[in-house]
Parts: C-alpha cells; structure tokens; sequence
C-alpha cells in the first residue's frame, strides 16, 4: 500500500499550521490543495510547502468548493502512483492520533474505504448534530442497508483505483455534498465501508464554510438524486443484501436496526405506550420482511418443516407461503413490545400462568441458585416472572453474541433498575463459570439458551434429532451447566389464547459427572433438550423466533464461506 495525505484548504489559517507540524512525523506524501483562498492564506500555505518538502501545494485559481478541492488531491495522488489516501480536514477537528489505527484498518482491508465514525463532545453544535441524522437516515434508504453509520466525516482512507474509477464513470457534487455523495456511489459500485471510531471537535476560534440555507438546498437536491438514483439499482442492492447474509454464522449476522431507530421506538412506548408503539413498529416490520431474504427463507423452512411432521397442525393448514412468514415476522415484533413491557415492569405476575412456581420456589428460598436451560422460543424476558412471593431474584441472562447489542441497550435504559442482568459473553464454556459460580452460590439464577451454536463452535457441537432432522447444539451451555454443580431447569415461556404461560420442568439435579462417559451425558442432555424445545415449538411454531437455517451444519457454512471468500470475488463480506 502507498499511502498519501490530502488536505483541502480554504481559507483555515489558524489550524493548518498545527496540523502539518503534528503530521510531519507520519513522514506521509502530502497533497495540499488551495481552494481559491485569499493571499494571505496563498502566503502562508506557499511558506509552509516550502518548509515541508513532503507537501505537494496545489493551487485552484478561484473557490470551487471542498468537495473539487479533494477530487484535485485524489486524481493528484492516484496519476502520481499512489494506492490510498488520506483524508483530512484542514480545520483541526479531526483527531490526529487516530491516524496509525485508520492506516492498520486501510492495510488489513485495501478495497474497502475507511471513514471515521465522529464521537461528539459538548462542542459540536447541536443543530449540525441533528441535521447529520437526518442525512443519515437517506443515506441507509439510498443504500437499502446500515452500513454506512456516517456519512458526512470528512476524516476517511480511499482505496484510489475505485476512486478513479467513480471519477471516470459519475458526475459527483463539488461543495459540501461531495462527502455523501461520493461514499453513498462508492458503496454502490461495490466498495466496502468500514468505520472507526474518532473523537471530532469544534474549536471554539475555528470556521466553519458551511452555507446554511445554500448548502442545505444542494444536498437535499443530491439526496433526491440519490434517491432515484437507488431505484434504478434496487435489483443489485437487494442481491447484495442477499449475499452479504447468506454464508454468514447467524452470530455474525449484524442487528437489523440502528441504535437510534430502536431508540425512537422506545421513545415512541414511553408516550405513548404499547399501542402507539405498535402502530409505528407494523411497517418497520412489512420494511424488513420485504428486505430480509435470509430470514424469510429461514421461516419458510421452519414452517414447512413444522407442518411436515404433523400435517394436521391446527396452526398451519394449506400452502406454507410468504403470508404464514409475515404471520411469523409480526408474531416477531409484537413478542419485541411484550420485551419491553416486561422489562418495564407492565406485565404484572397476575397476567403470567406459571403452575410450576412451586418447583422452584424452594430451591431458592434455601438461598440456592439454579440454571434455567432456555432458547429463542417464545418470550425470554418474561422469565421475570419467576419472581418468588413477590420476592425479588436475581436473574443472570448469558448473551451469546453482540447482535442485539442496540435493543438491550435501549432495555437498559428503559429500566436501570430491572433485577434482569445481561451478560455478555463471547462464547460459553469453562472461562465463563468462574464469573457464574458466585452467582449461584448467592442464591441466583443463571439463564443460559442451548438453541443457538457460536460462531466458534465449529466441531464442538452435538446433532439432535429435531422436528425429524439432525440439527446442531452447541455443547456449551451443558458442559458449563455441568461445572456449576447446581439443579437445572427447563423453562419455556410461550403465548397461549392470549396469555404468557411459564412451563418449567426439572432436568436435572446436576450435569456434573466423572470424566469417564462426559461424551455420552452430554449427547443425552442435548437430546433431551432438544425433544422438549421441538414439544413446545410445535405447539407454538409462530413463536420459534431462530430466523436462520437452523440444520444447518457448522461445517458446511464454513466450507462454503471459504470457497466464496477469493480476494477477487466483488461484494464479499470480511464479517
């Protein structure tokens, strides 16, 4: 990789200087254009170039904006052999410490751009803030995706050969439109976008030439150009989506919905509670059933299979189609409200049926915790409503994988207070029982769902017989459940004729044995696991809420993402 600076200049005298000093010992080729600044900037940036034989001046005879002045360093950069540059603002906002990182990041990923994902601090002045949200939701229409988090940081790596390439090929805006527009067309011709976290500032003696009402006008004309410009690629946008999800581990699968969007939903339930919330979430629903071809395909599947094991299942009579899978995508979201309503305390034990209280009750009323083996069937939250005689238990939930990190979040915030712990873990095992242990010996729960194998469970799974296929279970929560020596339950919460109903059977009074026969204890815990959780998902097959092909193996996915991962195959996926 050859790797150069561009820094667009207009008229910032009082940062350039700082920035060249503190970039110098980068010892980085610099193309430092002039915007058609006044003379005494053309003075000063033709002294510094001088002083700094690295620095290439570039001079444009008039202003034509920020967005000409980094395609003149581009073009300069890619026609003089380099294979990337480096993009930064010449106003001092950008934290220059992040530049090593933004390089490893650049060199790890050659084709893809590497931008930089601003963290505000009180500076940042709040109208450009809110304004930057609402690009940001066109941005994510314009692309049919979440990848691109940010669009408008100016603090960025381009790849320079697809640079060059969109050059030839498209017209791009040359004032303060060029950044979106030109990371928006990028994405479209293929090119990954990768962000990294860094801090932005704005300096209280610094300038802004940002044009209020002309600026704002130019890039909603370029948004409305975007648009149509989405809807003539919507067939190859669609298949990248597709493809992007297809081989991946359904752990690697990122959440399908930004921090902000779920936040607004939560917003939307605490003025207006469920139904307002409701009401707003329906299409969010039909948007991502439309878009979610890996999904709708994995509940075509689970619905078909269902009804092929049992025919005259009062749930799923005639043809299996896209309607019995918007049925399950709704069933989806509305189990979503119940979450938050039983995180905020709005279902109350009186509107849980849980006949098997009793069960539990006096293990923990002996001050001795317990695992719940649970899975992605029904309701996970309302497991709350193992609340003892009004008495408050802990509960520990294992979270498998990051990719509900934005709903759990938004859950926190809805109740600090909630006795329902999230811990995050990368994979269950041996490492995570000493972090456990002390929580059972306090008297408390620890939730552990056994449906879902990691992404790095390859060969450490067990087949089971399910719904009449051989599906993967991880080993992991078993072997885990063993090394805490304590009583595990199964527990199943599901809606039935309109009401939550808890079922919780005894397992086992511990997993733990001998080494000698480990194999076979575990093949008989995943089997037993695995006959109850198909019992109760085929009473209830529109809450399974595993939108990935659940048979199938490991080691197929990782030997077809393998085949597909050649270092000349467009659109692939690092994830």
């Amino acid at each position: 990789m050859r790797l150069a600076l561009v820094i667009p200049n207009y008229n910032h005298r009082q940062a350039i200087t700082v920035t060249l000093e503190r970039l110098a010992p980068l010892n980085l080729p610099c193309y430092l254009v002039n915007d058609g600044s006044d003379d005494e900037t053309c003075y000063l940036l033709t002294q510094l170039a001088k002083q700094y034989d690295w620095v290439t001046l570039i001079h444009h005879p008039f202003n034509r904006g920020k967005g000409a002045a980094v395609t003149t360093g581009l073009r300069a950069a890619y026609a003089d052999g380099y294979s990337h540059a480096l993009q930064v603002d010449a106003d001092g906002q950008h934290d220059l410490d992040d530049i090593p990182a933004m390089i490893a990041k650049a060199t790890a990923h050659p084709q893809a751009l590497i931008s930089g994902l601003p963290q505000y601090d009180e500076s940042v002045p709040k109208g450009r803030l809110y304004g930057r949200y609402i690009t940001h939701f066109w941005v994510w229409v314009e692309t049919l995706s979440l990848d691109i988090k940010d669009s408008m940081c100016g603090f960025r790596v381009y790849p320079l050969a697809e640079t060059e390439a969109l050059f030839l090929s498209q017209s791009l805006g040359e004032r303060m439109d060029f950044d979106i527009e030109i990371l928006v067309k990028l994405y479209w011709q293929g090119v990954k976008v990768i962000h990294l976290p860094t801090k932005v500032i704005y300096p209280e003696d610094g300038s802004s030439h940002f044009q209020g009402v002309k600026d704002n006008l130019r890039i909603t004309a370029m948004h409305t150009k975007l648009f149509f410009g989405m809807l003539k690629r919507l067939p190859n946008l669609l298949r990248r989506r597709s493809d992007q999800q297809q081989n991946k581990h359904w752990s690697r699968i990122g959440e399908r919905g930004s921090y902000w969007g779920i936040k607004f939903l939560a917003t939307s339930y605490k003025i207006g509670g469920h139904w307002l919330c409701r009401a707003i979430m329906y299409p969010v629903i039909c948007y991502f059933f439309l878009t979610g071809k890996t999904a709708r395909a994995a509940s075509l599947a689970f619905l078909q299979q269902v009804q092929k094991v049992d025919p005259k299942h009062p749930q799923l009579q005639g043809e299996i189609d896209w309607r019995y899978s918007l049925k399950h995508f709704i069933a989806f979201g509305n189990a979503a409200l119940d979450r938050i309503d039983a995180w905020c305390d709005r279902i109350q034990l009186s509107q849980v049926d849980f006949p098997q209280r009793e069960l539990l009750a006096s293990q923990l009323q002996r001050g001795q915790g317990a695992v719940l083996l649970v899975s992605h069937l029904g309701n996970l939250e309302l497991c709350r409503a193992i609340s003892i005689h009004q008495h408050k238990v802990k509960v520990n939930v294992m979270v498998l994988t990051e990719n509900a990190e934005n709903f759990n979040r938004v859950l926190k915030q809805l109740n600090p207070n909630s006795a329902l712990n999230l811990i995050q873990v990368t994979e269950l095992g041996p490492s995570t029982s000493m972090l456990l242990q002390q929580k059972i010996e306090q008297g408390e729960l620890v939730v552990i769902a056994g449906d879902r194998t990691s992404s790095n469970s390859e060969g450490r799974v067990i087949y089971a017989p399910f719904m009449g296929k051989e599906a993967p279970f991880p080993q992991g929560p078993f072997i885990l459940a063993g090394l805490l020596d304590c009583p595990v339950y199964l527990m199943f919460c599901i809606k039935e004729q309109g009401r939550y109903q808890v079922h919780l059977e005894h397992f086992a009074d511990s997993l733990k044995g001998p080494r000698a026969g480990r194999m076979q204890r575990l093949e008989q815990a995943v089997k037993h696991y695995s006959t109850r959780l198909e019992y109760y998902a085929r009473r209830e097959p529109l809450q399974w809420f595993n939108f990935f092909d659940f048979w199938r193996k490991d080691e197929e996915l990782q030997r077809e993402a393998s085949t597909k991962s050649s270092p000349l195959t467009p659109n692939r996926t690092d994830k």
